[in-house]
């Protein structure tokens, strides 16, 4: 199974840095059968394309939370063990942890598949959706408009060879 780590830039230096995604239990977005239900789909890139997207709205809500961050959505795609992500079965389809998965363990950062990142000109619009988010959930409609303005982004892919390059 596929997941999707939501980090920041300075949460992938540190897993660069150890080596790995963690520690666990670590919080992840895959296709679940609540996305699968939600999306109404069947082909499995474009489901995986949603979980991708969920996982960068996950990164955005962490770029928030941290002023210093750099206004960089990340998200690290990673193929895991079936049965090694488990959605919670309680959430099911709550419109907050669609695609959402726990895995218990740390996870080797020489496994990932691949680094999704933003394009340097995503930084502006990633900035004022990061600063819009909390007016958004509270259902301000100019707001949501300014944070679906950084989803207007699609993530850049890197190999896992190439984030000394991205943290650097």
């Amino acid at each position: 199974m596929r997941v999707y780590v939501p980090l920041t830039l300075s949460g992938l230096a540190a897993a660069h840095g150890a080596g790995e995604l963690g520690p666990g239990p670590l919080t992840a977005y895959a296709v679940t059968p609540g996305l699968r239900e939600w999306y109404v789909s069947d082909d499995i890139e474009e489901l995986e394309y949603a979980a991708l997207n969920r996982a960068a709205a996950a990164s955005l809500r962490m770029i928030a939370g941290t002023p210093d961050e750099a206004r960089r959505r990340v998200v690290v795609a990673v193929d895991v063990p079936d049965g090694a992500a488990v959605a919670d079965p309680d959430q099911g389809l709550s419109a907050a942890s669609l695609g959402e998965v726990r895995i218990a363990a740390a996870l080797p950062l020489a496994k990932a598949a691949a680094v999704h990142v933003d394009a340097d000109d995503a930084e502006k619009d990633v900035a004022a959706a990061a600063a819009a988010l909390g007016a958004a959930d509270l259902g301000d409609d100019d707001a949501r408009f300014t944070v679906d303005g950084a989803e207007d982004h699609d993530l850049l892919w890197f190999g896992v060879q190439e984030i000394p390059q991205l943290i650097g």
